[in-house]
């Protein structure tokens, strides 16, 4: 399975306003700091907005605010929004018995694969998340 970059450009949003509701932050400040580009960005804030998890805020100073819940929100929620999570795996169309056996085993375990990566994310919660970074930047910033 991949994620694409929308939704990781997603999390890196979510994730960045989350870790201080009370902030607003431009659509460049988010960019500039994960080194993405603002215009496809700001089409991933805009769906972020329509999913009630950010709050745009107009105006000279504007930005976008996390409105969501960090404890309720998983990173599956926020995957979601931009992609059905399933495997890519392209597996062929075989006449012969033997390989048609192959070919409906191999779709089994990506299927399976998929609903337990699905299911990791899903007990992920923004906060969890946010509180798992902070001990590693401190980690980090002691050693």
């Amino acid at each position: 399975m991949k994620i694409q970059k929308a939704s990781l450009f997603a999390l890196y949003a979510v994730l960045e306003l989350a870790s201080d509701p009370e902030r607003q932050l431009s659509t460049a400040d988010i960019a500039d700091k994960y080194g993405i580009s603002t215009h496809h960005l700001a089409k991933i804030l805009r769906t972020l907005v329509r999913s009630k998890l950010v709050q745009a805020i107009r105006g000279a100073g504007g930005g976008y605010r996390f409105t969501g819940v960090t404890n309720r929100t998983t990173l599956l929620d926020v995957i979601e929004l931009f992609e059905t999570l399933e495997s890519d795996f392209d597996i062929p169309h075989s006449s012969d018995q033997t390989g048609v056996a192959v070919i409906e085993e191999l779709q089994s375990i990506t299927r399976e694969i998929d609903d337990l990566t699905k299911a990791v994310l899903d007990t992920i919660t923004l906060e969890t998340a946010l509180n798992s970074s902070r001990s590693r930047a401190k980690v980090s910033a002691q050693g």
